[in-house]
């Protein structure tokens, strides 16, 4: 029976741990449906107000004005080393995970391995100790950044995944926002996160006062945070930030840099995430004492979320790992190079090879199957589709002149030509040629269903003398179901090959499955000079009635409010990666399972 108060069912934005049961979880959001026209129309207009407006009224410009403190009070509230709890090896644990806040059972499963206080994880000799922090990645939420929707998306699932104990020590949370925390101008971001005052997300707590960080984790490790907001560039006060944090750290410190998009993807063309990044990198690289002396400080390692899928990419000592599996639907790896040349803090090219990914590209290409099936996976897409062939086929019916069919082919072609250029950032003959079969499809069942209907009238329905909407509704019965059936048919079997043989679409054609598997995120341990990362996959989510409330006695095994009734066994995406960073260039170690030093 759900949660209720007074007799009446508890809003979605007043569950939390104590007020909670298993029959509430019915209710929470599932996968977002992203080819819901009103939807698609709605984020539109968000990213046209946020993108136009954000260059006149950036939030971060206002972030770092409301925040006037000294560079030493900036430099002293960096330092979160001493909240990292060693283990016994003294070595320090923390998380990284992106991409969460849209459907629950995804969102929550990964929210409850990292919040386990000993994770067993397949291939690794001993359990893994959760970590003093976590750093969220970009798009806290999905699809939108209401307060609701961070509330019942983003803050719940963690919350229940580790309750606040109302103790003194808690472990913290970092974050930077992806471009969906943008679509509100980055208001409830900044409203949420960013606060004098540390906000409880369950037992976590959030400690920022910008939209980016820096944080000193150990005694020669940091982890940068940066935001690059929609126009993906560092404003000036984001700059001078990180001039000043730099310019204070010790000789030969080590930076993982993080950011809301893995620029290293388009690097070849130097796209715009890519020499923001190059940015921040340069201001380590150009730091200097107060006595001129350069700081030698390394980054060994970049982390970003924003494609839902996890890449390893290495060269020139410097890894580069995508690890978006927190809750979003799945990407594939079809769209991976093999090898990127990248200019990184060097004008000649560099070249970074791809070391592993997940889900495989041959996974990745039988998963683009249930594209099949998209118009039963997105029936508002198709309803919206047959009413367009309702409507051609009236005005085709109505005036039998070829021209008119030719102006609505060039119409519903250029339609998705804008479309696909837009999603794909580029036009080209490939897209042109794409969109005009893809019209052609369509206008050839509009052909038919005013074909049909048109012979059926003449041979059976011939002493109806037909009003107009008479005739309407009469084609509605053949658009809205031979015409509904054949839409959603063309329009999945353009995702599907497309995305499978034409590099094209990878983002629609796995958005359209709505698909929740392959979840995955970064557990990372830092001992002295070294960092090792440990990518941890779940293949399969629970489904919604595969959660049960935690019997009393085993609240402190499982530490979450709901345990999975069949145990997640977590594995790893590929064997640890150790990075050792001393005074000369970053050396990479896979290592063996087991082999990583013991925390006893």
């Amino acid at each position: 029976m759900p949660s209720q108060n007074g007799g009446k069912q508890l809003p979605l934005t007043a569950l939390e741990p104590g007020k909670i049961q298993v029959s509430d979880l019915e209710r929470l959001p599932s996968m977002t449906g992203w080819f819901e026209p009103v939807l698609l129309a709605k984020l539109l207009l968000r990213v046209i107000i946020s993108d136009v407006f954000g260059q006149y009224a950036d939030r971060r410009l206002i972030s770092a004005a409301l925040d006037p403190v000294s560079e030493k009070s900036l430099r002293d509230r960096v330092d979160i080393s001493r909240s990292m709890a060693k283990d016994k090896a003294e070595a320090v644990w923390f998380d990284y995970v992106a991409d969460l806040g849209d459907g629950f059972d995804a969102t929550y499963a990964i929210a409850f391995l990292i919040a386990q206080p000993q994770l067993p994880v397949e291939g690794c000799k001993d359990p893994l100790p959760r970590g003093n922090l976590v750093v969220m990645g970009g798009d806290q939420v999905y699809p939108t950044a209401t307060r609701d929707d961070y509330n019942i998306k983003m803050r719940l699932p963690y919350s229940l995944a580790l309750p606040d104990k109302h103790g003194e020590n808690h472990p913290l949370l970092l974050l930077i926002p992806g471009n969906h925390d943008w679509y509100d101008g980055l208001v409830n971001f900044l409203a949420i996160f960013c606060r004098d005052k540390a906000t409880p997300i369950g037992d976590w707590r959030a400690v920022q006062q910008r939209s980016y960080f820096a944080a000193k984790v150990s005694d020669n490790w940091w982890v940068w945070g940066i935001d690059i907001a929609l126009v993906r560039d560092m404003d000036q006060p984001q700059a001078d930030y990180f001039v000043a944090i730099a310019r204070e750290m010790p000789q030969g410190a080590n930076i993982i840099l993080c950011s809301a998009e893995p620029g290293w993807y388009k690097a070849a063309e130097e796209g715009a995430s890519f020499r923001t990044l190059t940015y921040a990198a340069r201001i380590a690289e150009n730091a200097k004492d107060e006595h001129g002396k350069k700081k030698d400080l390394k980054i060994p390692l970049v982390l970003s979320g924003d494609s839902h899928h996890y890449a390893h990419y290495f060269g020139e000592g410097t890894h580069y790992i995508t690890s978006g599996g927190g809750g979003a639907f799945l990407h594939g790896t079809l769209e991976l190079k093999p090898q990127i040349q990248a200019k990184w803090l060097r004008d000649d090219q560099a070249t970074l090879e791809l070391e592993a990914c997940y889900p495989s590209k041959e996974e990745s290409k039988k998963l683009l199957d249930a594209n099949k099936r998209f118009g039963a996976l997105n029936p508002q897409l198709t309803w919206s589709l047959a009413i367009l062939y309702l409507v051609y086929s009236f005005v085709l019916t109505s005036r039998s002149h070829w021209d008119v069919a030719l102006i609505e082919y060039v119409l519903l072609a250029a339609g998705l030509w804008a479309y696909s250029r837009y999603q794909e950032g580029y036009s080209s003959a490939k897209i042109i040629g794409v969109a005009g079969a893809q019209a052609l499809a369509h206008m050839l069942v509009v052909g038919a269903v005013s074909i049909l209907a048109l012979w059926i009238s003449n041979h059976f329905l011939s002493w109806i003398d037909w009003h107009w909407l008479g005739w309407l509704i009469y084609l509605s019965l053949f658009a809205f179901t031979l015409g509904r059936w054949a839409a959603g048919h063309i329009f999945g079997w353009t995702l599907l090959i497309t995305c499978r043989h034409l590099d094209m679409n990878h983002n629609d054609a796995f958005s359209a499955m709505k698909l929740d598997s392959h979840r995955h995120f970064l557990r990372l341990r830092i001992l002295d000079d070294t960092v090792t990362v440990f990518p941890i996959k779940i293949d399969e989510v629970p489904g919604r009635g595969e959660w049960q409330e935690n019997p009393e006695g085993e609240k402190d095994k499982f530490a979450s409010v709901f345990s999975p009734k069949s145990a997640l066994r977590p594995k790893l995406i590929e064997e640890p990666i150790e990075i050792r960073s001393a005074h000369a260039p970053s050396t990479t170690d896979v290592k063996t399972p087991g082999e990583y030093p013991s925390r006893s």
